[in-house]
């Protein structure tokens, strides 16, 4: 069954955070989606606030850039989200935009390599092994968390481009594709993904994450389109859907057919009511989808 989720936009007020959450929760949305954007919002605090504010919603960050965290902090700071909110935090990893890891002095001539050493790192630190690490840019020397996770933490990576869509396929253990992505773009970097997996010898779970921009009522198609031109996307392009419940399900179900597990739902920038957007999704969407 198709897993439906929505984002809470950086550029939505911090402060409006508690009242969306809650509003999704109640709604019976399964996932909130966070990003951590320089310089409007970082991924952890959000998180963790929309987690301790809420009973069941699971919460993601897609994605918290590798160039701005040192591998066993993310670590540390994932095994107690865990240990508190067991089976409900997201870790999802990237490159972050490349321009943003410039402007903080954090941007690595190989941004492929540093992302490959990370999840060779992160993922065995949360399973509650002991590293020594001597990378390029990953170094570790004995280290290991004294609370680890309970139980298994997925490490999603955010992917776009051949090359790093075949390393996620091979080292982690899920994939977010970005807002833009339509269900045949999805389709092809699915192929290359499973191409990867299957080089390795992998046969465990793998999850698909993808951003689909939507908006309903009063506006929503001019909204819809400003906002797509706004991000740039192609006149025509399949990137979402504007209107009303029936016309959002159908467009969840496209990315679905693609072989999305996870559709997360992009509200435009300019949305008017986030927490009434978020119910909609919960009380009027999701019963379609499902």
């Amino acid at each position: 069954m198709t897993t439906l989720g929505a984002v809470f936009l950086p550029q939505f007020a911090p402060e409006r955070l508690r009242d969306v959450a809650r509003a999704a929760d109640e709604a019976g949305l399964e996932e909130l989606w966070l990003w951590e954007d320089c310089f409007k919002s970082s991924g952890v605090a959000p998180m963790t606030a929309a987690l301790a504010f809420t009973e069941r919603l699971r919460v993601g960050v897609g994605l918290m850039p590798v160039p701005m965290r040192n591998v066993a902090t993310l670590a540390m700071e994932a095994a107690v989200l865990e240990r508190l909110f067991p089976g409900r935090s997201i870790i999802g990893v990237g490159h972050g935009v490349l321009e943003w890891m410039g402007w903080i002095g954090a941007r690595v001539a190989s941004p492929l390599t540093l992302l490959g050493e990370y999840l060779d790192a992160l993922r065995p630190l949360l399973a509650g092994e002991r590293l020594t690490v001597d990378g390029r840019y990953v170094k570790l020397t004995d280290v290991g968390l004294d609370w680890p996770p309970q139980q298994r933490v997925p490490v999603l990576a955010g992917a776009e481009g051949p090359k790093t869509l075949e390393l996620v396929g091979a080292k982690a253990d899920g994939v977010i594709l970005t807002g833009g992505t339509t269900p045949d773009q999805a389709r092809e970097a699915l192929t290359r993904i499973e191409a990867a997996r299957s080089a390795a010898g992998r046969t465990d779970p793998f999850r698909v994450v993808c951003f689909m921009l939507a908006a309903t009522g009063p506006g929503a198609e001019e909204r819809f389109e400003a906002e797509r031109r706004a991000w740039e996307f192609p006149d025509g392009s399949d990137v979402g859907a504007a209107g009303d419940a029936e016309t959002i399900a159908a467009a969840v179900r496209r990315w679905a057919d693609a072989g999305v597990d996870t559709v997360v739902i992009q509200p435009t920038s300019t949305e008017p009511d986030p927490e009434g957007f978020f119910r909609f999704l919960g009380r009027q969407v999701r019963p379609l989808v499902a």
